[in-house]
């Protein structure tokens, strides 16, 4: 299996960037807010990179934060990273300082690149911590004249200046192995303390692989991808930092997702070929008074991860833009491949059937494999499942057998054709009268109701029945009612499914990647 994934004998990462440069050279590897980065900057930039980080005596295996948005300096300081052997460690600009001191201290980071507009709180806690060294970027291409803001601490440097000195003294890269670790990407947190996911370089070259099994030949040479995803969240990161390079695909970097206005105006000026997204944000795009302006008559398909896609919104995508949205199923845990639907094998409503290289099971509570068709968890096995938890030897054994089985924790039923549906996540079942129900489906049938733009269920106490469902509902207009949309779900659901409280709400929490928050709710 390995010499099929890895055919040219690639020892690292590294070697397998290094041999796509002189194909795409001259070819925009990523751009951000009108300003362009080449192949051969991007190699240039990060290899200048390496070399301060080497000089300032870092060592392989050492820690460096990242704390950036989607701008330029993201790609070359990964990269940067990678030849100078540093493990990187992505993290959320949106984090809050107690988030950000526990992944810091967690991870005992020698180094931070981090974003200047997060200085007046992570500046703070790296100072705080005592990280060694730590380096300011702006939004703009790495420029020799950064300046940094003013109240900067004395001991922080300016990126764009890193670059320029190192420039022409460039140092080898360190001795990495595929089995080297290269990234702790830390788990969203949403159902308990973040942790570190250890992947290595195989690891993360393994899904480069996988994801480049569904792409043609076209897409690899001339593809343009909408890059919203953020690259500090396992998704953006595998996709468009590791893979795309890898493939020679430019990305188009959109700092603020949020920002649809924005969005929409790359959506304009590129004509696109790939984009990649969730549920939430595809929602939002269709509902922009400019949706209709966007030319996609090169997108040759969109990629919906992250959390559950609805089918009204799959439906209402590929009515609109004329093109499939295919939805995807991984996690940190997985580098961000596991399963995806393709354009010669798709389903709606599945996950799509196991990239190549991967084996899936379904178990019960007591580890034995369940028929197809049964509902369990879902256990998976492959060369991009992580090596194991940052310091938690424990939580690692508990969700890696000695054959290499990785628990997903997620609820999962493999139909006879081979696709598979993500149930749930079992931590958010809700046990009403001792039945299981699913948020998901839940959810699924509420957001088709015209008066409903999205919603969120969960389980909370009830004398009689031990749990029942609430509904936190986001309203598509005035005019929502939660008798109407109780009648609406009788309809469509067995009777112990159906709400028994309705609450209608502004906004939904959301992690910044637009997967709601359901332990928010409970509170």
């Amino acid at each position: 299996m390995l010499r099929k994934i890895n055919p040219e004998g690639f020892r690292n990462l590294v070697e397998a960037f290094d041999a796509s440069v002189p194909v795409y050279a001259k070819k925009v590897a990523f751009s951000c807010v009108g300003q362009e980065l080449t192949f051969s900057e991007l190699d240039s930039c990060s290899r200048a990179f390496a070399t301060y980080l080497l000089s300032v005596g870092l060592q392989s295996g050492d820690r460096m934060a990242i704390q950036l948005p989607n701008i330029l300096a993201y790609p070359i300081a990964v990269w940067g990273a990678l030849r100078a052997g540093v493990v990187i460690v992505n993290t959320n600009p949106m984090y809050t300082e107690r988030e950000i001191h526990h992944q810091f201290k967690d991870a005992d980071i020698k180094a931070l690149l981090v974003y200047e507009g997060c200085l007046p709180v992570t500046g703070r806690i790296a100072t705080k911590l005592g990280v060694p060294h730590v380096l300011v970027a702006n939004a703009a291409k790495p420029d020799p004249e950064q300046v940094l803001p003013a109240g900067c601490a004395e001991r922080f440097v300016a990126f764009g200046q890193v670059l320029s000195q190192f420039w022409d003294r460039l140092s080898p890269p360190a001795e990495c192995s595929m089995e080297s670790l290269a990234v702790l990407q830390y788990t969203g947190g949403t159902t308990g303390v973040s942790k570190g996911a250890m992947l290595t370089h195989g690891n993360l070259y393994a899904s480069s692989w996988q994801t480049s099994s569904a792409l043609d030949e076209n897409e690899r040479n001339d593809g343009i991808v909408i890059a919203p995803m953020p690259l500090y969240h396992i998704y953006g990161f595998t996709w468009n930092v590791i893979s795309c390079c890898m493939n020679g695909v430019h990305s188009v970097l959109i700092p603020d997702p949020r920002n649809l206005d924005s969005l929409i105006q790359a959506m304009k000026t590129h004509r696109f070929t790939g984009f990649a997204g969730v549920n939430t944000l595809f929602a939002g795009l269709m509902r922009h008074p400019e949706f209709e302006q966007i030319d996609f008559s090169a997108l040759r398909g969109s990629i919906a991860g992250g959390a559950a896609l609805v089918s009204s919104v799959a439906e209402e995508w590929q009515r609109r833009t004329g093109t499939l949205l295919f939805e995807g199923y991984a996690m940190s845990e997985t580098s961000s491949s596991l399963t995806c639907n393709v354009p010669t094998a798709h389903q709606l409503g599945t996950v799509g059937k196991p990239l190549p290289a991967m084996q899936v099971k379904v178990i019960d509570a007591d580890g034995e494999t369940l028929a197809n068709g049964e509902a369990g968890e879902l256990a998976v096995r492959g060369p991009q499942v992580l090596k194991g938890y940052w310091n938690r030897p424990e939580e690692s054994v508990a969700v890696i057998d000695r054959d290499g089985w990785f628990r997903t924790g997620d609820v999962a039923v493999i139909q006879e054709d081979g696709f598979i549906r993500i149930v749930d996540r079992i931590k958010d079942m809700i046990l009403v009268s001792g039945f299981n129900v699913y948020p998901n489906e839940i959810e699924d049938v509420l957001t088709a109701h015209p008066d409903v733009f999205e919603c969120a269920a969960i389980g909370v106490s009830d004398e009689r029945t031990g749990e029942a469902i609430k509904v936190f509902v986001v309203a598509a207009s005035d005019s929502g009612d939660a008798d109407s949309l109780r009648e609406h779900c009788r309809k469509l659901l067995t009777p112990y499914k159906v709400p028994k409280h309705i609450e209608f709400i502004e906004a939904l929490p959301k992690s910044a990647v637009g997967k709601v928050l359901r332990r928010d709710l409970r509170k």
